[in-house]
């Protein structure tokens, strides 16, 4: 009996060892991750910081020293600017190291590697998308700057520098949740990033919709419903400015084939009302006589934060703000010359060329009245198991076909977005510097700086704006834009005929720009960047109006500003949408038909001040009510499942509900009766109560609009427990202030210039990557409240502060 129990003791502790050990789906092995010295439990970090450090550190020319403040934020002293971005590597994979690896992992589909055969699809995506592809010409121009080479190449030692000084115990604990190791950076990963910011920001595809709604309604409705320039504008570059340039002849618009191909495809469709705000005021306007500059750009919020925040200084150059964790420089921010910011444009880069194959082997395809040789690229896919999936990509001379009708996967999703046969033509697969513009940037020191550091830059095209102690603004929608006849890319293009493909570029000193204009302010909030009269053609659809006007209507008005002013305008939740629409929906209630709940919304919506704040029930009222309005009008004719097509803009149905009160459009097509204006505003009316009631129970203060828009900030491979408390906050996509349930302002900045620059900045998280570190998300409330940091910005590495909590002194070994 001893024996028996001796046996199962040891087959016990055998298989006990083994389930330690072994990784099952997605849970790691648990030996590993539950060791006290090796798993997560040595993760937790104090946020008593020690006050000073010595590291030797190979690869070090001279002295470096890293001064943090009270958030952790690094300030980084260096003699030479080969130190100064080998520290920014070191140091910015200190705390970000996951984050780094994880997302160039995605950009260039890797994930195969970490997470196994579940993420094998999104990996063949990634590259059929030409991720890698447009990464490597990128390098492959970069690399050739003999100063941006040098600094990518310091960034990347720094940063495998600190890689090399980690044991398994230190690494990040999602390295131990996924069971994996950091590997080795190299100026590809910097360049991956970049990518993953261009596809971030390239918006979706509108062609298939846009190709089935001409054959359903032709040209003339198309062109009604879908026109090429708004119903309301406010463009960035203020109307009636001169063009100091003579343009170059545009391409003439090719006779289009008149038989038109439904597509039965539903990609990824532009999501109106995100956005960014960016704009500076001259001296003319503050109470300083000196500049100052806001920005805040949108995108969608993750923990770790997307922006690394940090301090650059060396024998040339003194530079704060915020960078990418992965690329060197600084991406916004401010010296004590000179400060910038940047928001999305919007314009077309993206187009889809169909092709014609000779034959089932497609190894040619027919353009310019001849055959021409398809090449391939072939992508290997490692997997965690060990497995190796080799893919073939082929390619036209307008860049990837994506997926032929062969290569496309049964269940995956994300590739509805994507046609069969079709070429990507996008301009983040062209070679670029852009990272020189932002080196250029941090080292600017007047106007001029700022113009030719704008030269280099590609993609994602950018609203610059700049502001000078010299008192000069400007804002120069800014990228490689294609030159093209107008309208090139509203629909689906013709990859046979030579006429459809891209004609250059529009040379960057013709792009839209301004400087000091008389109005005595810049702006931009992914607006159109001009008015027609601009000779260029760069998109026929941009956000709408609504943010742009708000922030240029106070920005006029505006006198004596100082930071306070800003910060206000910066936090405006008020909605121009509501003030344009909501008096004529309130006219349309028919009143006497209302239960005795929608009675007290319709009273309370009515004397809505129209600002998203928190508290507000109106705003989650209205908020509702405006969008199944929408629903009500379009989904009828838009709505085929067999036939994808999208909805008017929201500019469209706002000119539609004031201005063409018996169109066509509000009759419900499939149903006998004939439906009216009104009907479906209070049919919709109605719908907002009911989802209101259904989702937040009976009409009280839970109807309050944070508890409906419900903001948090989740981490960023989705791991419970690692993403943020939900916030109570106001804004909304139609306010400046376009915070969404994960969307919104993922770093406010504001820069005051004057013989002692002053800056103040914050951004939803931390500075650590690190959910076991005060420093992960320290932040957040700050940036919900609305408030902000004062930036610590010295002027030397000797300089006294009391917000300097501790010191690194960095030699080489």
């Amino acid at each position: 009996m001893k024996i028996v129990r001796a046996l199962l003791s040891g087959l016990f502790a055998l298989a006990l060892i083994y389930i330690l050990n072994t990784k099952f789906g997605d849970v790691p092995p648990l030996g590993k991750f539950l060791d006290p010295f090796n798993g997560f439990w040595t993760n937790a970090e104090s946020k008593i910081q020690d006050t000073e450090r010595n590291l030797t550190i190979e690869g070090l020319i001279g002295k470096v020293e890293i001064r943090f403040d009270k958030q952790m934020i690094p300030h980084i002293f260096a003699e030479n600017d080969h130190d100064l971005y080998f520290a920014q590597g070191y140091i910015t994979a200190k705390d970000r190291l996951w984050q780094m690896d994880f997302q160039t992992r995605f950009a260039a589909g890797r994930l195969s590697e970490v997470v196994g055969p579940k993420a094998l699809e999104l990996d063949r995506y990634q590259r059929r998308m030409g991720m890698s592809f447009g990464a490597e010409n990128m390098i492959e121009v970069t690399m050739k700057n003999p100063e941006v080479s040098a600094i990518m190449n310091a960034y990347s030692d720094g940063i495998n520098a600190y890689i090399r000084s980690l044991k398994p115990a230190d690494y990040p604990i999602e390295f131990k949740l996924l069971n994996y190791e950091p590997e080795e950076w190299k100026p590809l990963h910097s360049a991956l990033l970049h990518k993953l910011m261009s596809a971030t920001l390239a918006g979706g595809s509108n062609e298939f919709y846009m190709n089935n709604i001409l054959e359903k309604y032709g040209p003339e409705i198309t062109k009604d419903l879908f026109p090429d320039y708004p119903f309301r504008e406010d463009p960035i570059i203020p109307l009636g400015t001169k063009w100091n340039f003579n343009a170059l002849s545009r391409p003439p618009v090719p006779e289009m084939n008149e038989t038109k191909t439904s597509y039965n495809i539903k990609t990824r469709e532009i999501e109106e009302g995100i956005g960014s705000n960016n704009w500076a005021l001259s001296g003319e306007k503050t109470a300083s006589g000196y500049p100052l500059l806001a920005n805040d750009p949108h995108l969608d919020l993750t923990l770790p934060a997307i922006w690394y925040q940090i301090q650059l200084a060396s024998n040339n150059m003194n530079a704060c703000g915020v960078s990418i964790p992965g690329s060197p420089g600084i991406i916004i921010g401010f010296n004590q010359d000179v400060a910038w910011g940047v928001t999305n444009v919007g314009a077309d880069v993206l187009d889809w060329y169909e092709i014609k194959f000779k034959d089932k082997s497609k190894k040619e395809y027919w353009f310019n009245n001849k055959w021409n040789t398809v090449t391939q690229r072939i992508e290997t896919i490692k997997i965690s198991n060990g497995e190796t999936v080799i893919d073939t990509v082929l390619y036209s001379h307008h860049g990837p076909i994506v997926y032929t009708s062969d290569q496309r996967p049964a269940n995956f999703a994300k590739i509805n977005n994507i046609p069969s046969g079709h070429a990507l033509k996008w301009v983040a697969h062209i070679g670029s510097n852009d990272v020189m513009t932002f080196i250029s940037l941090n080292k600017a020191k007047n106007y001029d700086d700022y113009r030719k550091a704008l030269t280099y830059f590609s993609a994602p095209a950018q609203n610059f704006v700049f502001a000078s102690l010299e008192n000069d603004i400007a804002i120069t929608p800014n990228g490689y834009f294609p030159l093209k006849w107008r309208g090139q890319g509203k629909f689906l293009l013709n990859g046979t005929d030579p006429s459809h493909d891209w004609n250059g570029r529009v040379p960057s000193e013709h792009n839209p720009t301004v400087k000091n204009p008389s109005r005595n302010f810049v702006s931009s909030a992914n607006q159109f960047p001009s008015d027609p009269s601009y000779p260029y053609y760069l998109n026929w659809e941009y956000s709408g109006y609504e943010r742009a006007h708000r922030i240029n209507k106070r920005l006029s008005v505006m006198t004596q500003a100082n930071v306070d002013s800003i910060q206000n305008l910066q936090n405006d939740n008020y909605s121009i949408l509501a003030e344009n629409i909501l008096p004529t929906l309130i006219n349309l209630v028919d009143t006497e038909n209302l239960s005795a709940t929608e009675r007290e919304a319709f009273d309370i919506v009515s004397k809505w001040n129209k600002f998203f704040d928190a508290d507000e029930i109106g705003a989650s009222i209205f908020e509702i009510w405006h969008k199944n309005l929408a629903v009500e009008i379009w989904q009828d004719e838009f709505g085929d499942p067999k036939r994808p097509m999208r909805f008017p803009s929201r500019d469209r149905g706002v000119e539609l509900l004031l201005r063409e009160p018996n169109a066509v459009w509000w009759d419900n097509v499939r149903t006998a009766r004939k439906e009216t204006r009104s009907g479906l505003v209070n049919a919709s009316f109605k719908f907002a109560v009911d989802s209101l009631q259904m989702k937040l129970g009976p009409l009280d203060k839970r109807w309050a609009w944070a508890n409906l828009k419900n903001t948090h900030v989740p981490h960023l491979a989705k791991i419970a427990g690692f993403g943020s408390k939900v916030l109570y906050n106001g804004g909304s996509k139609t306010s400046v202030n376009a915070t969404s349930e994960s969307n919104g302002p993922s770093w406010r900045m504001i820069v005051a210039l004057g013989k002692d620059v002053r800056a103040y900045g914050v951004f939803p998280g931390g500075e650590s990557g690190n959910p076991g570190s005060h420093y992960y998300d320290d932040m957040i409330d700050t940036w919900s409240e609305g408030k902000l940091n004062e930036l610590v910005f010295l002027k030397s590495k000797d300089q006294n502060s009391k917000q300097i909590i501790s010191s690194w002194k960095l030699t080489n070994k």
